[in-house]
């Protein structure tokens, strides 16, 4: 029921509920990008699913075929040939790889998925509450005051000014008639996301890195719509720690590692520092507690057997560090153990930052949320 009438005189009219018509290929490609971030960019694996899928729910028919579906998704420029020269770590049926248009599709999806539709906003709208010589016009206007930078007068009021007070017979401009417009600025926001990607991500029975991998996906795609002047690091640690590019995104992967949170917040400390925004932060997902660091002789340290002192130092080290760098971390923390959970109330509390305990299904409104709240203050 969608069609509706409604007037006080002549009642209620309903008609027939027509289903919005979706083409063949956006029906399976709905189904088929999922598919893509659970197996890491894998076409093969994906189409395998796919098969399966097909086989239980009857996906394909003689009117649309498996083969149709890929046939369209090469026209639509979604996978190509393999390149050797690309460097693309995906691998493909038929030597098939993703293309940059379908990385952005499942970054886009992820962000519908999560956040629901956007609307691409142009420049940041978020602003503080100072004003003064700002980036963006404000729409308010005051008098003139001694110390204002002219290129702020806005010369039309002005002169409507001018012609009241002086009249048309006699007009003359004085710095009584001149009218500044406000301006605001746009506070601009550095993030850097920490993915844990050590082997506990996908134990236990629980595949706990594609939630993690969906919403940096969708993180990313947020800030290049609606906050483009924002920039986002995406680094990922296990026995070490490096960044990746957002393009590798849907390809990350767990590896059997162990968790060097400290090399994380290193690393992330040291790309915040060359940022010139007033606005940083941290956010760090993970599932378990720090369990490896990597000793000046280039060994590693490593003990997974509950909490090591020595490691647990480091890391509330490494906190007390970003708090006099005013760098928040906010730490999402997939684990409900008692101790765990002592020990990201004690990490909270050195940098004064924040944690969130929680499952996967709320994990990307908690971001999300909390990016927005961050945004509106200054940090």
């Amino acid at each position: 029921m969608t069609n509706k009438n409604n007037n006080v005189h002549q009642g209620f009219t309903f008609s027939k509920h027509v289903p919005e018509e979706i083409s063949n290929f956006d029906r399976v490609f709905d189904v088929f990008r999922d598919l893509l971030i659970h197996t890491s960019g894998d076409l093969e694996e994906a189409f395998e699913w796919l098969d399966m899928l097909d086989r239980e729910y009857n996906i394909f028919d003689d009117e649309y075929t498996r083969e149709d579906f890929e046939e369209d998704l090469k026209k639509r420029g979604y996978i190509k040939a393999e390149d050797p020269e690309d460097g693309n770590s995906g691998t493909g049926a038929g030597k098939n790889v993703l293309t940059a248009k379908l990385e952005a599709a499942l970054r886009e999806y992820a962000l519908d998925q999560i956040f629901g539709k956007l609307q691409k906003s142009g420049v940041g709208n978020h602003r503080t509450r100072k004003t003064g010589i700002g980036d963006e016009r404000d729409g308010e206007h005051r008098n003139f005051q001694y110390g204002d930078d002219l290129s702020a007068v806005n010369m039309t009021e002005s002169l409507k000014n001018a012609q009241i007070n002086n009249g048309i017979s006699d007009l003359r401009m004085t710095e009584d008639d001149l009218i500044v417009e406000e301006t605001k600025h746009k506070a601009q926001m550095s993030t850097v996301l920490m993915i844990d990607i050590s082997h506990s991500m996908i134990l236990y029975g629980e595949d706990r890195i594609t939630p993690a991998k969906k919403v940096a996906m969708a993180l990313v795609e947020l800030i290049k719509r609606k906050y483009p002047k924002d920039s986002i690091d995406i680094i990922v640690f296990g026995n070490e720690a490096w960044p990746i590019k957002i393009k590798d995104l849907p390809y990350l992967q767990v590896g059997p590692y162990h968790t060097n949170t400290v090399a994380g917040l290193e690393l992330a400390m040291d790309i915040l520092r060359r940022k010139r925004n007033t606005n940083k932060q941290i956010f760090m997902i993970t599932d378990g507690k720090p369990s490896c660091l990597k000793l000046p002789n280039g060994e590693y340290y490593m003990n997974s057997v509950g909490l090591d002192e020595r490691i647990v130092s480091e890391c509330l080290h490494k906190a007390a560090q970003a708090r006099k760098l005013k760098i928040p971390i906010t730490t999402f923390m997939i684990a409900q153990d008692p101790y765990l959970r002592k020990f990201v109330e004690i990490f909270t509390a050195q940098n004064k930052g924040k944690a969130f305990l929680t499952g996967l299904s709320g994990l990307g409104q908690m971001i999300f949320e909390d990016y927005e709240k961050n945004r509106i203050k200054r940090i």
